[in-house]
């Protein structure tokens, strides 16, 4: 009979190994990020010794998963078909997604994690992650719901919300909040508002960023690190997706829902159907030069 002491301290040495896997994985990225960047962008200029390399150092998943990028590398030879419809690229992401997630909406583990960020990562040509600087949100995939317009600035209301009058007619019903995002107002004027600041309320998300890991030990450093941070947003059932922004905090935990959209992101995703909810995939992306705008993205 085995020896339940022996098997603890095996999971005890093996709990300490991954961890150290993945905090040598978040060191090399910070401090590498423009070479891997370059590589990520580049894969089938890699050659398949060097991509296995390459896959074990920044994405730690089972040798099998491995073994099948290397020989999809080694098929691909040939350069891509350029006729490829964009349905048909979606559809491909669509499968690849379902061959990892799992039956019902449920936090992922590690190694599902490290997968969808690879196939992510590969498909939208930006480096998404499920962690960013050691910090993470409680779950990266969940039930997204309809969220209202925030206030851009003090007095903001519907009536001043839209410059353009389609936009209106889409998006005036889904009223504006009665209060202020968890990091106030995007700017402290209509007068001093920026594009930018347009476009953070525009492609906003809402995320528990209260329930992330350590949030109690460092709740300024989390704070801080959340706010306006970039997530690529992508709904697994149809391809559809979005960079975002953090810029409220929630849902509540007895929502049944695990973050919220802006009207412009729910709409983008088809995430409109009456309930106004389903399951979204949201990945940290690495652009700490802002080279990445908010609003959909394709697959490459």
């Amino acid at each position: 009979m085995p020896n339940s002491s022996t098997g603890s301290h095996y999971d005890h040495i093996k709990s300490k190994w991954l961890q150290k896997h993945r905090d040598a994985q978040q060191q090399l990225w910070d401090n590498h990020k423009d070479h891997l960047d370059t590589l990520v962008q580049k894969p089938k200029q890699l050659a398949a010794g060097s991509l296995a390399g390459l896959l074990m150092i920044t994405q730690p998943v089972p040798a099998t998963l491995i073994a099948q990028n290397i020989a999809t590398q080694q098929q691909d030879e040939q350069p891509p078909d350029q006729n490829v419809s964009p349905e048909q690229k979606k559809k491909e992401l669509v499968s690849a997604l379902q061959n990892v997630l799992p039956d019902t909406v449920q936090p992922l583990n590690d190694d599902q994690n490290d997968h969808i960020a690879s196939i992510l990562t590969e498909k939208y040509g930006i480096k998404a992650s499920p962690s960013y600087e050691g910090k993470r949100l409680n779950r990266t995939y969940g039930l997204i719901g309809a969220e209202q317009h925030l206030m851009r600035y003090p007095g903001d209301t519907m009536a001043s919300h839209f410059t353009d009058q389609s936009n209106a007619e889409k998006y005036y019903s889904s009223g504006m909040a009665p209060g202020r995002g968890a990091w106030g107002y995007f700017a402290n004027s209509r007068e001093a508002m920026t594009e930018q600041d347009v476009q953070r309320e525009k492609w906003y998300i809402a995320v528990p960023t209260f329930l992330s890991p350590r949030w109690k030990q460092d709740v300024k450093g989390h704070y801080q690190f959340y706010k306006y941070r970039k997530m690529l947003v992508v709904n697994p059932e149809n391809g559809k997706a979005v960079i975002a922004d953090i810029a409220d905090a929630g849902p509540a935990e007895w929502t049944g829902k695990h973050l919220g959209g802006s009207p412009e992101v729910m709409k983008h995703l088809e995430r409109v159907d009456g309930r106004a909810r389903g399951p979204v995939l949201y990945f940290f992306i690495r652009d700490p030069q802002d080279e990445n705008p908010l609003g959909p993205i394709d697959v490459q």
